[in-house]
C-alpha cells in the first residue's frame, strides 16, 4: 500500500514531538564531546612541548632553560622513572680537564675546536 501525504505528515509530527517532550535530549552526547575534547588538548599539549619523547620506552636526557641562571633543570628518565633536577651553582662545581673551545658565531651557531694532544 502506498502512503498517503496526509499519513506522512502525521508520523513527522509525531517524530518532531518526541524531541520537544525530551528536554536532555540535546545535551546527550556531551559527555562524549567533552572527553574528545580533552583527548585533543592533551595531544595538543604534548606536541607543543615536544613531550612524546616521554612516553617513548628509551633512556632519555632532556634540558630545560639552559641559558637562564638558577632556572635550568635536567629532566632524565630511565624505564619508567622520571627524575627532574633542578641545576644549583654547586652541582656544576667539579674537577676536570679542558677539552676545547666553544664560539658562538654572528648567526647563532655554535662551533666546537678540541683542543690538540700533546705527546
Amino acid at each position: 500500500m502506498k502512503d498517503t501525504p496526509r499519513k506522512k505528515r502525521k508520523y513527522r509530527k509525531m517524530e518532531s514531538h518526541v524531541h520537544d517532550d525530551d528536554p536532555m535530549s540535546i545535551v546527550a552526547n556531551l559527555f562524549d564531546v567533552a572527553m574528545v575534547f580533552a583527548v585533543g588538548l592533551m595531544v595538543a599539549v604534548v606536541s607543543a612541548y615536544h613531550l612524546h619523547e616521554l612516553f617513548s620506552a628509551d633512556e632519555l636526557t632532556m634540558i630545560k632553560n639552559p641559558n637562564e641562571p638558577g632556572k635550568m633543570e635536567i629532566i632524565s628518565k630511565k624505564g619508567k622513572e622520571i627524575k627532574v633536577q633542578k641545576m644549583t651553582k654547586e652541582m656544576a662545581q667539579g674537577q676536570g680537564m679542558r677539552l676545547g673551545t666553544a664560539y658562538r658565531l654572528t648567526d647563532g651557531k655554535v662551533v666546537y675546536i678540541p683542543e690538540e694532544e700533546d705527546q
